[in-house]
């Protein structure tokens, strides 16, 4: 049987992705390895928002000169975002890759790599679905326990931050039909789903292709509407990540009203500098960002909201930076995906320069995670003694699956409706993963909670064999 690996970098558009080139590669007769020895294609779905994801692809691939040496049948293969950006010159750069893909190229994958074991030259394979977009569906795992999924319901992006390759790398947005989102998800549901993930380059954004509003309202909440109630089975809807123009007054009633949405959104903000916001072509001021926050907040009680931040934009002064400090503080952020800025191609913002320093993006990004981490540490130190309604995703890391029948407890992790990790302990012998449980918040982590079942665990959940449970697998998943 032909074997596979797959390494991914990046966001959860790629991990979603990568699932996607999974189910198309099972079609075509191929197993998933974790042993590179034993692969016949190895594929890295990149990221090139970031100029480190693109070092990191680098260095990667170069780890595989002395088995490509070993084994020169193997087929090397580039997706993602990189190969979208670089192309052909990729394959000039890369001596050893074999393939490349953009992402609306997946399902061409596998007769690439047939013709490059043909005998075919090496191979790329990057043009967009434009005229007539097409989605990759996601389908129940067979054989496997699957908690969360990702749906996709657009793709591309229309926004043009100066700073952002996406419009380059994913191209204009194209929308999917809201008859066949609402397949997938049941589908999955079908499947034994509980939480989906709702993606897009800016998700609320979307509308019915063909029937885009004229005034600021989108289509988005009557999406979210349409799943709660055409899938009832479905126990949490999340999306990400929305524009912050786009949280409208209909999106926030949704949030208060629905009860499969989470009380946490994942809500870029980027600076907290007015001055900024408009080189970084956001299209929002400061006050506009403050005024959307609040009313998500205030849709029900307990409601947080997490965000990613860039430090070092071009022109960024220590005032600049001082507001996007006090900005963390006035939101309340309880998380951050925070970076320094990197100059990539095709971006507005290459006309800027770069003059702000490394030493100085270095600093100001560790006085943004001390400020983050404190907000973060009170948030989860004030849950201490509360109860939360807990999602459990399978074991945690930090009681193996192989211990489980030697262990008097058995420690498994989820997130709560505010999105935070909750690791409980239950009795060896039982098996959380998909269930919906109440806990209380007996300590906090740095980054996690613990607690305790306010009821014995039930009946249903009592684990199946040693051996079902051993066979569960993961996709390796590298950050950007």
């Amino acid at each position: 049987m032909k074997r596979f690996l797959i390494q991914t970098f990046g966001c959860q558009m790629n991990v979603h992705d990568s699932r996607r080139i999974e189910e198309v590669l099972a079609a075509d007769g191929y197993a998933p390895t974790d042993q590179p020895e034993l692969a016949d294609l190895i594929l890295f779905n990149t990221c090139s928002v970031r100029e480190k994801a693109e070092h990191k692809l680098r260095s990667a691939v170069g780890t595989f000169r002395p088995l490509k040496r070993q084994r020169p049948d193997t087929v090397l293969a580039v997706a993602g975002c990189m190969a979208q950006e670089h192309g052909e010159a990729l394959l000039e750069e890369l001596d050893l890759v074999d393939v490349l893909i953009g992402p609306d190229n997946i399902p061409e994958l596998p007769a690439l790599v047939r013709s490059v074991q043909g005998g075919a030259p090496p191979l790329a394979r990057t043009v967009f679905d434009l005229d007539d977009p097409s989605f990759l569906h996601a389908t129940p795992r067979t054989g496997q326990r699957e908690v969360c999924s990702f749906v996709t319901v657009m793709k591309g992006c229309d926004e043009r931050c100066s700073f952002c390759i996406v419009p380059h790398t994913r191209g204009a947005e194209r929308y999917r039909p809201a008859d066949d989102i609402v397949a997938e998800v049941a589908a999955l549901v079908a499947g034994g789903v509980r939480e989906i993930t709702l993606l897009g380059q800016t998700v609320n954004s979307w509308h019915e292709p063909g029937q885009q509003s004229h005034d600021d309202e989108s289509q988005f909440p009557a999406l979210l509407r349409r799943i709660a109630t055409e899938v009832p089975g479905l126990l949490r809807l999340r999306y990400t990540s929305p524009h912050p123009r786009h949280v409208t007054p209909s999106l926030v009633a949704a949030h208060r009203e629905l009860e499969v949405l989470p009380a946490h959104v994942h809500l870029p903000v980027q600076s907290g500098s007015d001055r900024l916001l408009k080189r970084m072509i956001r299209r929002y001021r400061r006050a506009d960002y403050v005024e959307r926050a609040r009313a998500l907040q205030g849709a029900r009680p307990g409601f947080t909201l997490s965000t990613d931040i860039i430090v070092g934009f071009p022109g960024e002064t220590e005032q600049d930076f001082l507001q996007t400090l006090t900005l963390v503080e006035e939101v309340g952020f309880v998380s951050a995906f925070c970076f320094k800025y990197s100059p990539r191609p095709y971006t507005p913002a290459l006309k800027l320069g770069d003059d702000v320093s490394e030493e100085v993006k270095s600093e100001r990004l560790s006085r943004l995670f001390e400020q983050v981490e404190r907000q973060q540490q009170a948030h989860l130190d004030a849950l201490v003694g509360t109860r939360t309604r807990v999602l459990f995703e399978g074991p945690s890391k930090q009681s193996p699956v192989a211990e489980l029948p030697a262990a008097a407890t058995a420690r498994f992790s989820g997130r709560s409706d505010r999105h935070d990790i909750v690791h409980v302990d239950v009795p060896a012998g039982f098996d959380l993963t998909g269930h919906v449980l109440e806990a209380r918040v007996t300590h906090a982590n740095r980054h996690s909670l613990v607690g305790e079942l306010t009821a014995a665990p039930p009946e249903e959940a009592r684990a199946p064999a040693v051996e079902e449970l051993a066979g569960r697998t993961r996709l390796p998943v590298l950050g950007s």
